[in-house]
Parts: C-alpha cells; sequence; structure tokens
C-alpha cells in the first residue's frame, strides 16, 4: 500500500508532463521549419532568383502592411475579405444542408438511389470551376453567382459522406427500433442522423475550403470586389507578392474556419468514444 502511494504521484506527473512536451516540441519544429523555409526563400530571391516572378518575403510582408494600412486599389481590405467570407459562409450553408439532406435521405431508400446514381455521377463529373462563367452569365458579377459556385463545391464533398454514413447504420439497430414501435422519422432523427454525424463532420472540414475556393474562383472570373479580384488584378500588373498575400489571407481564413468547426464538433460530438486520432491530434 506504502509503494502505491509512493509510485502513483510520479506516474500522473509523467502522464501531465508528456502531452505538453511532446506539444512544445511539435510547435518548435514547426516554427524551425517555417523560419528556415522563407529564410531559404528570400535568401535565394536575393541572390539567386529572380524576384520579379518568384517574388520572397520581405516584399510580401510589405504589400499586406500596404494593404492594411492603406489599403487595395479596390478599396479596404476589409471589405474585400468581407465580400469573400459573405459568399463562402452563404455558399457553405446552403451546400453543406442541401448535402446533408439529400445525402441522408438517398442513403435510406436504397430504390431511389439507385435511379438517381448515374445522374449524381455525370454531375459530379461536370468541371465545376468551369461552371463560374456560367453562372457569371446565368447572375451576373454579384454575389448570387459566387454562392453558386461555392455550392456546387460544397454539395458535393458533404453529399458522398451523408450518404455513405447513413448508409453504414447497423442494421440490426434499426431493425431493434422497428421492433420497439419506432416510426421512420424516429429511425431517422435518433438513430441515422447521429450516426452519420461524423461522416458529416468529416466532410464539412474539407467543405469550407471548397466554399473559399468557389467565392475567390468565382471573384477571378468577373467581379468588382472580393479577394479574388485582388489577386485577378495582381496578376494582370505582374505583381507576385501581391497574388502571395491574398494566397496568405485566404489560407489564413481557412485555417480559422477548420479551428471553429474542430471546437463545434468537439463540442457536438463529446458523446463519441475516444479514438487513437484523438489522442495524437495534429
Amino acid at each position: 500500500m506504502q509503494a502505491e502511494l509512493t509510485v502513483a504521484p510520479e506516474i500522473l506527473g509523467d502522464k501531465i508532463r508528456k502531452p505538453i512536451d511532446r506539444r512544445t516540441k511539435m510547435w518548435l519544429v514547426r516554427s524551425l521549419v517555417v523560419v528556415f523555409w522563407l529564410g531559404s526563400w528570400e535568401l535565394a530571391a536575393t541572390h539567386w532568383i529572380d524576384p520579379f516572378f518568384y517574388s520572397k518575403p520581405s516584399a510580401i510582408g510589405a504589400r499586406l502592411g500596404d494593404w492594411f494600412t492603406t489599403g487595395t486599389a479596390f478599396g479596404s481590405v476589409w471589405t474585400q475579405l468581407f465580400i469573400t467570407l459573405e459568399e463562402a459562409v452563404l455558399g457553405f450553408a446552403i451546400g453543406a444542408v442541401a448535402g446533408v439532406v439529400l445525402g441522408i435521405l438517398l442513403g435510406r431508400a436504397r430504390f431511389v438511389a439507385e435511379v438517381a446514381a448515374p445522374f449524381i455521377k455525370a454531375a459530379n463529373a461536370v468541371p465545376r470551376i468551369v461552371l463560374a462563367s456560367l453562372f457569371i452569365i446565368w447572375f451576373g458579377l454579384g454575389l448570387t453567382s459566387k454562392v453558386a459556385t461555392a455550392v456546387v463545391l460544397v454539395f458535393f464533398a458533404v453529399f458522398f459522406n451523408a450518404f455513405q454514413g447513413a448508409r453504414e447504420v447497423d442494421r440490426n439497430l434499426v431493425n431493434n427500433a422497428r421492433i420497439l414501435g419506432a416510426s421512420r422519422a424516429q429511425v431517422l432523427t435518433s438513430i441515422v442522423v447521429p450516426s452519420a454525424t461524423s461522416w458529416i463532420f468529416a466532410s464539412l472540414h474539407a467543405a469550407f475550403g471548397f466554399a473559399l475556393i468557389g467565392a475567390v474562383v468565382g471573384e477571378y472570373a468577373g467581379a468588382d470586389k472580393g479577394l479574388g479580384l485582388l489577386i485577378a488584378n495582381a496578376q494582370g500588373t505582374f505583381d507576385a507578392a501581391g497574388i502571395y498575400a491574398g494566397m496568405i489571407i485566404i489560407t489564413v481564413v481557412a485555417l480559422l474556419a477548420e479551428w471553429l468547426l474542430t471546437l463545434l464538433e468537439n463540442r457536438l460530438l463529446r458523446w463519441r468514444p475516444p479514438v487513437q486520432s484523438d489522442v495524437h491530434q495534429i
């Protein structure tokens, strides 16, 4: 008994210290990789490669500072960012809801799914980026054409995961629920939807990135505001630093959205048993 009391705090201390040490080391290595990459790029652009084509970190930082302090050629960078975010969020919400609803319904209706399968595969095979030009003809240069592009990109990413999630529901669990008198609606809301939630959230992490891509591509094809317009203008004026600056802003927004989605997922799926990937989360 005495030995247990002596050893237990040490074991507990190791368990507390190890994750902290591992996380610190991980961020240290990540920081070193970034510093090495940026330093190598800056050095190469100063001495060996042409910064006109490849730019360099100091020029990109100066362009970002210029955009956030004095504004862009099309007004405040915050306005451009807000427009792109508005398009992406609307496209993400509409595409995700449509993908989840249709995915779950078709996942539970085998005959309808078999009838619709060739049409869905054909629609998925259409190069969706090209649709941005078609949407501009249909809806003009405003918000609607960019939202439509984002919706198309998000929908299929979410639909296939929701469909597969609804198909993977334990049949024995569904049969037992029906034997106990559960209606179709109760089976759907109490068993199918919760079982498919993990699949759906897995697709949502990538879906917001697709929504951003749709919004930016739509702006790139034709717009009067947005980050895609800034990138298109930078390309037209051979401003490589401007292109990189636009890419960095979009990347930061995507990472923040990913962080928020992870927080939401962890909150909604607290009932889920921990898996190995949760322990060693990247």
